[in-house]
């Protein structure tokens, strides 16, 4: 899932966005080779060879309770992002907070790229089970379709027949609904060049997703017998989107047009799906833990260059530098992910990302992202703050009573989203498994078996009522 319509100032944005009106596995964590040995050959901390064929790829597809808090750690940035982003800033402190919060937009960016490693992961996993699309589109739409189209049925049924909510933004809206209808809102957007959906125009990236979603199944069912050819698909797609970015910013396109459009954003989702396509490869998360520190060295000395060149060099080549800095940040993003799926249940960084909040942030992310921007959208457009600011005396503790506010609403209505409404259509997703053979099965149950043990009660359930049939519609959730 993933989601967000503001931006940082320019000098610091990584991508220039105009201001809107409104599980580690059980084995341990794979050593570093030595100098000229091949990754491949390196044993792990707890002395297994990965010789032994493919130990770890299976388990790849069991629940890894740590990606909850992953994606707890992306909402929580857009959740920042909308409710301080567009605050009228009266000093240096509060603008501050502004630039900070404006990197929040990378958490649409985390969110991409957890949904193309998931995805990606369950359709080479469930390439040869019967009714492979079949299922695979029935549990994407019990996932998503739900809160998507009650969110819009109240928009544009209901709403209009209660007064309170009538007026020209909703007119507006009811006049261009079929843009929402048929997932056309970046499209919308990008065409106008402008934030010009109001309360919906944050189902931008839904869009994205569910255009990637129509197409990627089948790519999957064509290539995932040749691991390399889908390799290379992949790592195609992923240079190519971020290179049309770079090559339109210097054509002159509009930013509209290359942040907006599908195949200017396929990168993200497609370099989780290229993480997930080498883990499931033999010696995939051993040659995955060789590649993480210099991936992740060699991208942020880069991304430090990029700082370093608009701080000393001219503003002119601002729109030329930030798609490679968005770029080389996207890949930081997908570091970060290998990293939490690299570390042992024990580490640090396991504990951090499988503690109650980012878990509970990360259950009920995608009701959080669909619900919160009515009420940021708000507060927004009706400058609150600043009317609270008179009431409080102090625009700072208006604008954190504000953002706390409505983080909390935001919060209760996902919650009940998900336990009073959505939980009714994902048990609806047995009827489509998404796989089915023995083995499957048991390479599930030995994940959800891991998963118990390394994250204790996730989601207010306690472990002991926590079966891997359970666990493993969480895996598919993005």
């Amino acid at each position: 899932m993933a989601l967000m319509n503001a931006s940082c100032p320019q000098d610091t944005a990584l991508f220039q966005v105009p201001r809107a009106a409104p599980a580690a596995p059980p084995h341990g964590r794979p050593v570093r080779a030595t100098p000229g040995q091949d990754p491949a050959r390196a044993t792990t901390q707890s002395g297994i060879a990965p010789d032994e064929p493919n130990r770890l790829a299976p388990e790849a597809g069991g629940y890894i309770p740590s990606f909850d808090g992953l994606r707890g750690l992306a909402i929580i940035m857009v959740l920042l992002l909308h409710f301080l982003q567009h605050m009228q800033v009266t000093n240096k402190l509060e603008q501050a907070v502004v630039a900070v919060s404006g990197y929040g937009a990378f958490g649409v960016e985390l969110f991409f790229i957890l949904s193309g490693f998931l995805i990606t992961g369950i359709l080479i996993d469930g390439r040869n089970q019967p009714h492979y699309f079949r299922n695979f589109y029935m549990r994407r739409a019990l996932r998503i379709f739900p809160v998507y189209y009650g969110t819009l049925l109240v928009v544009f049924v209901i709403a209009p027949h209660i007064a309170a909510f009538r007026g020209p933004q909703l007119d507006y809206l009811l006049d261009r609904q079929a843009w929402a209808w048929l997932y056309g809102v970046n499209i919308f957007i990008g065409l106008k060049g402008e934030w010009s959906f109001s309360y919906l125009q944050h189902l931008w990236s839904l869009s994205i997703e569910e255009h990637f979603y129509f197409v990627w199944p089948a790519v999957v069912f064509l290539l995932a017998p040749r691991p390399r050819a889908l390799f290379i698909v992949c790592l195609t797609l992923c240079l190519g989107a971020m290179a049309a970015r770079f090559i339109g910013a210097l054509a002159g396109l509009s930013w509209w047009t290359t942040y907006l459009l599908t195949p200017f954003r396929l990168d993200a989702l497609v370099l989780g799906a290229l993480i997930a396509v080498v883990l499931r490869q033999e010696h995939g998360l051993t040659r995955l833990s060789w590649a993480l520190p210099r991936v992740t060295l060699t991208a942020t000395t880069l991304l430090l260059l990029t700082f370093a060149w608009t701080r000393l060099g001219s503003h002119h080549d601002i729109e030329l530098i930030l798609p490679i800095r968005a770029a080389l940040v996207e890949i930081l993003l997908g570091c970060l992910m290998v990293f939490v799926l690299t570390r042992p249940a024990q580490s640090a960084t396991s504990r951090f990302f499988t503690t109650r909040v980012m878990v509970f942030f990360g259950t009920y992310s995608y009701g959080l992202y669909v619900y919160h921007h009515f009420l940021s959208y708000y507060f927004t457009i009706n400058h609150t703050d600043v009317a609270l600011a008179k009431v409080f005396g102090s625009h700072g503790l208006a604008i954190t009573a504000q953002a706390t506010f409505g983080i909390a609403v935001s919060v209760a209505l996902a919650y009940v989203s998900y336990e009073f409404f959505e939980k009714r259509f994902l048990r609806l997703k047995r009827l489509f498994p998404a796989r089915v053979s023995a083995a499957s099965d048991d390479a599930v149950n030995r994940a959800g078996a891991g998963a118990q043990m390394s994250s204790g009660a996730s989601a207010g359930e306690p472990v002991s009522t926590r079966s891997a049939s359970s666990a493993r519609p969480r895996l598919e959730t993005s």
